[in-house]
């Protein structure tokens, strides 16, 4: 047996928009208009659509580093395989299509290159 809501107008109900508490007037169920045309925009509204998450993808493999010690250039390998120490980060670049050397493209550009957290 299921308990039916008491009809008590002197009892305070809690609007279930809002979540404060009111005296209804009757079988007033929201405390105001406002919340009611909510709650009807929220029972009759188009279920939301997914929105397609591009995969994750990682800088490491375009990003030019340097070794300090001997100065070789390195493309997605942090480490030199020569020295086995870890090189520094210049910065977004690739291959050489002439020479197949790691280039940055602040070499390229003579500017530093600023990769915004949205465009990777």
């Amino acid at each position: 047996m299921t308990r039916s809501l008491s009809r008590d107008d002197a009892a305070t109900i809690t609007c279930p928009v809002c979540q404060t508490r009111f005296t209804p007037a009757g079988r007033q169920r929201y405390c105001s208009g406002a919340c009611r045309k909510t709650a009807f925009r929220r029972r009759h509204q188009d279920p939301a659509t997914d929105v397609p998450v591009p995969p994750a993808r990682t800088r490491k493999d375009h990003t030019v580093y340097q070794c300090p010690a001997c100065e070789q250039r390195l493309l997605g390998d942090q480490r030199c395989p020569d020295c086995g120490i870890f090189a520094s980060r210049i910065g977004p670049g690739g291959s050489c299509p002439h020479c197949s050397e790691p280039v940055a493209l602040a070499d390229l550009l003579d500017q530093e290159v600023v990769i915004m957290p949205g465009n990777r």
